[in-house]
């Protein structure tokens, strides 16, 4: 997975905005506040998204490149590992459920903010 086309891919998000809260290697993207994603850009070994709890289980289930969240709620979040996966598009797919999910969980108000960014 290349780093900077993921990086361009999340900012295209409605929203989006990227930071290093933490270190700065660990890059993160978030709406509305919010994480959805983070990924070491150094390594980029595998990339933190948010996950329906039955979600992520089951995907960890069926693929052996998706594992509980590093450093992170081992319920909410998985770490993937695109080098291990024989399709990456997966990632993107992935991505685009945690962008959803936070997306959906912030008030009216703030999704209405989000959304008129964009235009």
């Amino acid at each position: 997975m290349n780093i900077e086309d993921y990086r361009k891919y999340c900012l295209f998000k409605p929203g989006t905005t990227e930071s290093f809260p933490f270190d700065n290697r660990t890059l993160v993207f978030k709406v509305g506040n919010k994480m959805y994603a983070l990924v070491d850009i150094e390594e980029a070994e595998f990339v933190n998204l948010k996950c329906d709890p039955a979600l992520a289980i089951d995907l960890r289930e069926r693929y052996a490149a998706v594992r509980p969240g590093y450093h992170m709620s081992k319920s909410h979040w998985n770490s993937v590992y695109p080098k291990e996966l024989m399709d990456t598009s997966l990632v993107y797919d992935w991505t685009d459920h945690s962008y959803d999910l936070i997306f959906q969980s912030l008030s009216k108000a703030k999704r209405e903010e989000v959304l008129s960014m964009g235009l």
